[in-house]
């Protein structure tokens, strides 16, 4: 009896921690979206939408402006926090017990918000997840859970804090069980997929229900040249995948604590702003660039805005504009997203691997397209296949990827398929690749420790 009363209890306190932070996530999700785009604003006079995702109207001047004057806001601040105060420790450690500090983590999570809207290349979803997750460990304390529940708890409600700023509620609840808690049980995804839905809604009500970026001429059915296309693809964008994985665990390895973040992360900032006179779409968490990438008309439309340089490309020549903006828009985004990172500021990675996925996959389109005319595949289907298949390979999650993207998307359900396997062989080669990187720098150390000693 005791047992069965003690259960009642537990499963009445999980749904009042369902409701009660999923609305509170859902809010905080739903104003730190606004957030954004007041900073965008403000910085640069225009707000991002579908048909104008990047600062490409705004003057060049204003661009490094916005973007310094973020960048150095933020470094101050975040040299402040870092050491004069209780540092703010990640998901993963939240997760695992360390505790989140309520106004350095408050303060360290608008700080994301304020560097990516004032331009610098780099994502925005960890600031909803650490905010989410300091909620988390705050109300398992008031309704007393503690150990495996509140555990759970936290993670649940970081994976909200996505779900609610993207409105990817099966995004939210994938990246709870698949990469904070590693374990699915049928508790942990009820819990987490409520939470997330709950936050996803809530924010809605706040910032509006949008289609993040929007793809045209999608077929609704699966071709045999798109599953061709998929299982090729999938073994490139895996391979990029791991890349991208490795560079970003070089940028995160870089000193947050020493005074150099002062300098760093504005000169930081000072290469976005010179780098975007010529390439706008660098800026930011990455909508751009992925959105140029599912819809490449609109290189031809930005083209032939007045006043507008695509660094010197003709609108005459459109296939030779568009796959010289994808390239250098690739090599771009990556660079000085590695480095904004390796500077010191804080940020997610998730935005800039779509970009960078969407980018390859829509280059690998037109390549494609050129090799088989017949086969008449959207170079938006490939770009959504580069997308979900490269994030899936440098996060290592594949069924979050998948989600996260289709969802941010509204693709078609049918698109799961391709998606799917592009996204499965893009793991299996990703691992392959990061196996050989790692045993290649473990063979590098060892040798020059031996040439040391």
């Amino acid at each position: 009896m005791a047992d069965a009363t003690s259960t009642r209890t537990r499963t009445a306190r999980l749904i009042v921690a369902v409701l009660t932070l999923g609305i509170a996530i859902g809010i905080a999700a739903g104003l730190l979206s606004q957030m954004l785009y007041g900073v965008e604003y403000l910085a640069f006079g225009y707000t991002e939408h579908s048909s104008l995702p990047g600062p490409f109207t705004v003057p060049a001047l204003r661009r490094i402006l916005g973007v310094v004057g973020g960048a150095l806001i933020a470094a101050v601040i975040w040299w402040l926090l870092r050491t004069k105060t209780t540092r703010v420790p990640s998901v993963t450690k939240a997760v695992n017990g360390e505790t989140m500090p309520v106004w350095q983590t408050t303060v360290h999570v608008l700080l994301q918000i304020l560097i990516v809207g004032s331009g610098s290349s780099i994502g925005r979803e960890v600031a909803p997840r650490e905010f989410g997750a300091m909620l988390g460990q705050r109300f398992s304390g008031v309704i007393g859970f503690t150990g495996a529940d509140k555990r759970m708890l936290v993670a649940v409600c970081a994976g909200a804090g996505l779900a609610g700023v993207y409105d990817a509620p099966l995004a939210g609840m994938f990246f709870t069980v698949e990469i904070l808690l590693a374990d699915v049980t049928l508790e942990k995804v009820a819990v987490s997929l409520g939470m997330s839905a709950t936050a996803a809604y809530v924010a809605s009500l706040i910032k509006g229900q949008k289609v993040f970026y929007h793809l045209p001429g999608l077929l609704h059915e699966n071709t045999p040249s798109l599953m061709l296309f998929a299982l090729v693809g999938g073994v490139v964008f895996g391979a990029l995948g791991a890349l991208f994985r490795l560079g970003s665990q070089w940028a995160e390895k870089g000193p947050r604590n020493d005074a150099g973040i002062l300098w760093k992360m504005p000169a930081a900032a000072l290469l976005t702003g010179v780098v975007a006179i010529w390439i706008p779409q660098v800026m930011g968490n990455g909508r751009a660039s992925a959105q140029l990438s599912f819809d490449p008309s609109l290189i031809s439309r930005l083209a032939q805005a007045p006043g507008l340089s695509l660094f010197g490309t003709s609108a005459s020549q459109p296939l030779i504009m568009v796959v010289a903006v994808l390239i250098v828009s690739l090599v771009a985004k990556a660079l000085v997203t590695l480095l904004t990172i390796r500077s010191g500021a804080s940020g997610g990675v998730l935005q800039p691997g779509i970009a960078l996925g969407a980018i390859a996959g829509a280059l690998l389109g037109l390549l494609w397209a050129a090799a088989f005319p017949a086969a008449g595949i959207p170079i938006a289907a490939c770009a959504l296949v580069g997308a979900a298949s490269l994030l899936s390979a440098s996060q290592q999650a594949p069924l979050m990827a998948m989600c996260l993207v289709m969802e941010l998307c509204a693709a078609p359900i049918t698109y799961f398929v391709p998606v799917a396997l592009a996204s499965a062989a893009a793991v299996v080669v990703s691992r392959w690749v990061l196996k050989r990187c790692n045993a290649a720098f473990s063979r590098s150390e060892r040798k020059t420790g031996r040439a040391v000693a």
